[in-house]
């Protein structure tokens, strides 16, 4: 059966996206790829091997089902890391297949204490530090337990990192904040050895404090926006090519891995004074053709991009028209010649020079990038190509 729509995955994409990432940041520091959301909407299944297959090798998620995921579609057995959240019922799996997992409470430190010693495993665990971002984390007066229940389970648990999250990264409104916080991160590290616990790696940098913040890059960063080809915000963009010397290289580097494409469903002229879908949104002020496409919100494209979203159909750019509705939207193709049902709308991607970003989706709609790419369905197909 043909779907209403097909979201395309470019391996060439990905690949200079990666090679970008791997040639800015320091050799010695690891690259985790970040592919919570269903891949930022991507497509675990189908993404995780594309990935592996340009040179990833580390995965982060942000629960177990999600690690679980990840595990059934690699191929090289890359190592998983989860960041949130765990069910009790699901540690046992999680520590018996060698995933490593945030710590954030004592209780589930002391839950995987009882279950290592019974199952004859180590848990491999990252202890969270609350540096100022009040979300998760350990502050320095919950430390104090927590060094004593490691200190008596060295056996059962071995501390492989410990870690952080900033507040906004990607905003200069929050530098200050940051900067306190990476200051936080490292009086904590520093006492954490103090009390003989020696972590092997530290961990605070997402996308944005990866190219923003050279010196919370430390052992390894936690890249997701960016390895899909979209920068974190404008500032950290503008915040790049202020860094780059040569005039020539001041372009984007990045490449955006995903293209979302449907068909023209129907075509019908429209009489002027005439209202089209829903309601009263839009008014014909002239003879108008529009075409009928089969993506709603049902399937990921927001309801408020009624009468703001564009699309590319024929080569050339038109507008959605009326309200996007459950399962369908409407566009004007008044000025585009010989369309007919079955034609090609590109929803995200480029067609003829012209390109629908997801960015202008968020400038559009008052949505970060992250959330439109995340909230594509699932049972949307996904398909590589070069």
């Amino acid at each position: 059966m043909h779907h209403t729509s097909q979201i395309n995955l470019s391996k060439s994409a990905l690949q200079k996206n990666y090679n970008f990432l791997r040639n800015t940041i320091q050799p010695e520091v690891k690259i985790s790829s970040v592919v919570k959301g269903n891949a930022y909407g991507h497509g675990i299944e189908e993404f995780i091997p594309l990935a592996e297959s340009c040179g990833f090798n580390h995965f982060s998620v942000f629960s177990a089902d999600e690690a679980n995921r990840v595990k059934m579609a690699s191929t090289k057995n890359s190592p998983v890391m989860i960041m949130g959240d765990i069910n009790p019922g699901d540690l046992e799996w999680v520590i018996d297949n060698d995933v490593d997992f945030f710590v954030f409470e004592i209780e589930r430190v002391e839950q995987a204490a009882e279950i290592s010693k019974r199952i004859k495993k180590k848990a491999r665990i990252h202890i969270e530090f609350e540096t100022g971002f009040n979300r998760t984390g350990f502050n320095s007066k919950e430390l104090v337990p927590l060094v004593k229940l490691l200190q008596d389970n060295r056996d059962h648990i071995s501390v492989e990192g410990v870690c952080t999250h900033f507040a906004g990264a990607e905003s200069v409104a929050n530098h200050v904040r940051v900067q306190k916080q990476m200051k936080t991160f490292n009086k904590l590290y520093k006492w954490l050895l103090g009390q003989g616990i020696e972590p092997k790696m530290r961990h605070t940098a997402c996308s944005a404090a990866a190219m923003v913040y050279p010196k919370a890059r430390m052992d390894m960063v936690r890249v997701g926006i960016l390895q899909f080809g979209f920068w974190p915000s404008k500032e950290v963009f503008i915040d790049y090519l202020s860094k780059v010397k040569n005039h020539k290289d001041k372009v984007d580097p990045l490449k955006r891995v995903v293209s979302w494409s449907s068909r023209v469903m129907s075509v019908k002229n429209v009489k002027t004074g005439e209202f089209i879908g829903y309601g009263t949104s839009f008014l014909a002020q002239q003879n108008m053709k529009v075409a009928a496409v089969p993506v709603g919100y049902a399937h990921g494209y927001s309801r408020v991009l009624s009468n703001q979203g564009r699309a590319l159909v024929g080569g050339r750019r038109v507008g959605v028209v009326g309200t996007v509705n459950m399962n369908m939207l409407m566009l004007d193709i008044t000025d585009v010649p010989d369309v007919s049902v079955g034609d090609d709308v590109v929803l995200i991607g480029g067609e003829d020079g012209l390109e629908i970003s997801v960015a202008s989706f968020g400038e559009l709609s008052n949505q970060l990038n992250y959330e439109l790419l995340t909230r594509l369905p699932m049972n949307i197909p996904r398909y590589l190509v070069d």
